[in-house]
């Protein structure tokens, strides 16, 4: 709660959202209404207006026309908006964990992480619109000759549902900040902590009306927010086959779109590393927040001579989580898978792989919507559930001779979005130097980004499009666009011909 101007604000207080959207104000959804649901027991704990087809079309429209006024504010005027914005989601973080530990089933801490993305991301942000927007350029002839940044208008920004707040103000911080209007759409899983929060925050800050207007729904109002005239920029997160389509539709549209996409990540332990703290990392990347992270460490790779004990206390620290429900029990460190589909996808690759020989060596079984956090030895290159994105709390493991052949081993893979590598770092560097990742950690997990660092994949891992820090930010959410200048209006005549030939 917090006091503005003589008024008790209660961010995300029900009556304001409750089968309502958000464009240009707070108006009723012309969709099917859409039940806000726990992830841990599916209960419905409140109902989002959708947008119609309709009303998504006249938010594009809206935003473009606001987005003209915004770009024309002074840069510490868009600064101050963004830095108000990081210090409401500092104010009022007790109000919205609770929401992204009931949408997301992520644990408290899990959710208080986000929150702290939510201000750095905000604070990065509002760097934005005082740096250097161009260069001066060389010219031949007698004139000034200079390339400058400009809004690229209008940017479609898709979230996911898994950490919704994260990965939804990552793009729509940035591209506020340097003068874009945005449309945020978020998962329709997490459309409150993911969409409701991000929108109300930005109104409190001062944001005016239509530059950010949130519209959750279905993939008719994906296809509305890509192929809208109005958008140029579509900045995706989410599957690779979503990212496919979204990809698609953009290249038909000629509009550019970023996408961050899905990755089957690489842990490998080298020779002689500390089988004790390695296999913590192992933990750390397979069963934060479930699995359910473009980065989670999907396939582990150790040296055959320490593989028994790798997998030996990565199944000791597995079969010791706590599993639970987070909003109603304490301590726990696993929480919920976010619904019953990706439920039996989980299920299906790790009982597919025990059938084609895997051994389980913790977990390996479900409970209502938890999943066992699991382990499995006697893993090989063509099971499903290594060569695939789990997106789940399960960590497979594999045995190596070399180096090279745990290099070709990772890039096997289609995807390439973060390599770990455990132990000496000389070593490591010269394996960062030879796999295909968009991002490469030495003696840490493989989840981790800033706000002030660039990050993206490869591959079916995404299209080498990046988020975060001024240079990347620039490039995805403005043009660019070169301008000359005379002292006074050049003389022209147009030359004549030679004589024809004959």
């Amino acid at each position: 709660m917090e006091e503005q101007v003589g008024r008790t604000v209660d961010l995300l207080d029900v009556e304001t959202w409750q089968g309502r959207i958000a464009t240009g104000g707070w108006v009723s959804g012309e969709g099917e209404p859409l039940a806000v649901r726990e992830s841990a027991t599916g209960a419905q704990i409140g109902t989002l207006g959708t947008a119609s087809v309709t009303q998504a079309a006249e938010a594009a429209r809206r935003a473009a026309r606001a987005q003209r006024e915004w770009a024309e504010w002074s840069p510490s005027a868009r600064a101050g908006v963004l830095r108000r914005a990081g210090e409401l989601f500092e104010t009022h973080e007790d109000e919205i964990t609770p929401w992204l530990v009931r949408e997301s089933g992520g644990t408290w801490a899990k959710a208080a992480t986000e929150v702290r993305a939510a201000v750095g991301e905000c604070h990065e942000a509002s760097a934005l619109p005082t740096h250097p927007q161009g260069d001066v350029l060389a010219t031949n002839r007698d004139r000034w000759s200079l390339s400058r940044r400009v809004p690229a208008g209008v940017v479609s920004v898709i979230a996911p549902f898994n950490y919704p707040l994260t990965l939804g103000i990552r793009s729509v911080a940035p591209a506020l900040a340097v003068g874009n209007a945005v449309l945020l759409k978020p998962d329709p899983r997490t459309s409150v902590g993911g969409g409701v929060a991000i929108q109300r925050v930005f109104e409190e800050a001062g944001l005016p009306a239509g530059v950010l207007q949130t519209l959750p729904g279905g993939a008719d109002i994906g296809e509305v927010v890509v192929g809208a005239p109005e958008v140029r920029v579509i900045s995706f997160t989410g599957s690779t086959a979503a990212g496919r389509k979204v990809g698609e539709t953009a290249a038909r549209h000629l509009k550019r779109a970023h996408l961050e996409l899905g990755g089957n990540n690489a842990i490998i332990v080298l020779p002689g590393a500390d089988v004790a703290p390695a296999a913590a990392a192992g933990a750390f990347g397979s069963f934060l927040h479930q699995g359910q992270i473009c980065q989670a460490a999907g396939r582990h790779l150790v040296h055959e001579d320490q593989a028994e004990a790798y997998l030996a206390e990565l199944a000791r620290i597995a079969s010791a989580l706590r599993v639970g429900d987070p909003y109603r029990e304490e301590g726990v460190q696993v929480g919920p898978i976010i619904d019953d589909r990706q439920l039996a996808g989980v299920a299906a690759l790790v009982d597919q792989a025990v059938a084609d020989g895997a051994r389980v060596l913790a977990g390996g079984a479900a409970e209502g919507r938890f999943y066992q956090p699991t382990v499995l030895g006697g893993v090989t290159a063509r099971m499903a559930v290594w060569t695939d994105e789990i997106f789940g709390p399960v960590a497979p493991v594999l045995t190596y001779r070399s180096l090279d052949e745990a290099v070709d081993l990772v890039n096997a893979s289609e995807y390439g979005l973060s390599v770990a590598v455990l132990g000496d770092v000389g070593t490591g560097m010269t394996v960062a130097d030879r796999v295909h990742s968009g991002v490469v950690h030495l003696n840490e997990q493989t989840v981790g980004d800033e706000s002030m660092a660039p990050f993206g994949g490869m591959g079916a891992s995404g299209t080498g499009s990046r988020f975060g820090g001024p240079e990347a930010n620039f490039e995805a959410f403005t043009e660019t666009q070169w301008v000359t200048a005379r002292p006074t209006i050049e003389t022209y005549a147009l030359p004549s011909g030679g004589r024809p030939a004959r």
